[in-house]
């Protein structure tokens, strides 16, 4: 068995974990990073499948995630523009196709017009309650005791607009039915991005990606840290004390990971976890954590997508005027973005089955779902669409280490009842992630916030 001592041991080599160990290290403290993949970047994952560069995870760079520019400059990593030049398609529920230019989705005036009313509401809650502390907001058990599918049912009786506010963050956020989740859940996530309004804005919340890939911060953090971080190494056991044992050595915990070479146990005075709360229930506490946290983690779950990749010989829906941006909350594939690489001269689609539609995906074969998901892609950008080079499929439900996606929310009801401990130490150990987050809650943005966020507070002596 390897022995190491450290002033703090971080489990989970994402973004959130090598910011948090990067800023201790630069503080003088001494850490090392256990993650149980073979790779660092957690959920961001930027790999080559049949000679095409896909970003299997996380991705997207938005104007408001300042801690990610911060970072991306700080890396020497440069980020370009996503194309969006041209004009995008909305599939109706009766399967029509229209092209649009402009914010609004091309439907029946009345309904633009509903869409909009929900959308102004819900910017004046976010502007009222904020990301940092929802649940302490006097509405807070008002609004996370209603599903979100609820909450728009009693402000509209326009289906359509109902659905397609719903569907900004029921199957492009949370991956989750409007019906699993809260009205204050919703806001938080909106909150988080700075308004609901920046959220149905897919010119501002996928705005730039990163020239290589995103993973490539979590590669240039971890080169920094260099041996410290210590890859397939999946930690099995956290044995904790409120105090140091051994007031000589300040080590209050011990943490025990598996490795080819047999188990290693890190002595440490601090723990993070950095990796999502459904997680945690991989690891056993000795002694068991506390009864509040027991019950929380139960609260909190992934939601479910697929994200598709396709790649063709040239960007074909370009010639044909259209951005290859489409929207479709009724259809199969729900979200359509052209995903080209940077300066590459072929075409990348990246596309979006969420949460009930993606259940439907998987009851079929690998061979019947690559052809009804490229069949929706087609509705909206033509037949070119049916014949990619490369077709793959990101299933972060199937990740042994993540098993879902984007990231974790409460459950009905479940944010005001636990949300104001979701971050709250036990002993020496303090949990992060982007899925504890506030701005940019689920995103890079967050990971690497919530980095900073946890490091300091042990820098500070302080509780988070």
């Amino acid at each position: 068995m390897t022995t190491l001592d450290r002033d703090v041991v971080v489990v989970g080599a994402g973004a959130c974990g090598l910011t948090a160990a990067t800023r201790l290290r630069e503080a003088g403290r001494s850490v090392v990073v256990l993650e149980a993949r073979d790779r660092v970047g957690g959920r961001t994952w930027t790999d080559h499948i049949d000679g095409a560069m896909l970003e299997i995870g996380g991705q997207w760079v938005s104007p408001d995630q300042t801690a990610l520019l911060a970072m991306l400059e700080e890396l020497g990593l440069e980020t370009f523009s996503r194309y969006r030049d041209g004009a995008s398609v909305y599939i109706s529920p009766d399967g029509t196709a229209t092209q649009f230019d402009g914010d609004d989705f091309p439907c029946r005036p009345e309904t633009v017009a509903a869409m909009n009313a929900l959308i102004a509401e819900l910017d004046e809650l976010v502007e009222q309650i904020g990301p940092e502390e929802p649940w302490a907001h006097p509405r807070a058990r008002e609004l996370d005791t209603v599903s979100f599918e609820h909450w728009l049912a009693e402000r509209c009786d326009d289906e359509e607009a109902r659905r397609n506010v719903g569907f900004f963050i029921a199957g492009g956020m949370l991956t989750k039915p409007m019906h699993s989740f809260s009205a204050l859940q919703a806001i938080l996530m909106a909150a988080s991005a700075g308004s609901f309004s920046n959220l149905v804005d897919e010119g501002f919340i996928l705005d730039k990606r990163v020239v290589g890939g995103m993973q490539q911060v979590s590669e240039r953090l971890a080169e920094r840290l260099g041996d410290d971080v210590l890859l397939s190494h999946p930690v099995r056991t956290v044995r904790w004390r409120e105090t140091a044992e051994d007031q000589g050595s300040g080590a209050r915990v011990e943490v025990v990971a598996d490795s080819a070479d047999g188990p290693v146990t890190v002595r440490a005075h601090d723990v993070i976890l950095a990796v999502p709360p459904n997680l945690y229930t991989r690891v056993s506490f000795e002694p068991p954590l506390p009864r509040r946290q027991h019950q929380m983690h139960q609260h909190q779950s992934f939601g479910l997508v697929v994200k598709v990749h396709a790649v063709y010989p040239t960007p074909f829906w370009r010639e044909k005027g259209l951005s290859g941006t489409g929207f479709g909350c009724s259809q199969l594939v729900q979200e359509v973005y052209d995903n080209t690489n940077h300066d590459d001269p072929k075409g990348t689609l990246v596309a979006f089955v969420p949460d009930e539609r993606a259940d439907e995906v998987f009851a079929m074969t690998a061979e019947e779902r690559r052809e009804k998901i490229l069949a929706a892609i087609a509705a909206y950008l033509g037949p070119e669409a049916l014949t990619p080079e490369v077709y793959y499929e990101s299933d972060w439900a199937a990740e042994e280490w993540t098993r879902g996606a984007y990231a974790t929310s409460f459950d009905l009801g479940g944010l005001h009842r636990y949300g104001a401990d979701m971050r709250a130490p036990v002993g020496p150990i303090r949990f992060a992630s982007s899925d504890l987050a506030a701005e940019g809650y689920q995103h890079v943005d967050g990971a690497i916030r919530m980095g900073q966020r946890t490091a300091d507070a042990i820098l500070e002596g302080a509780r988070p």
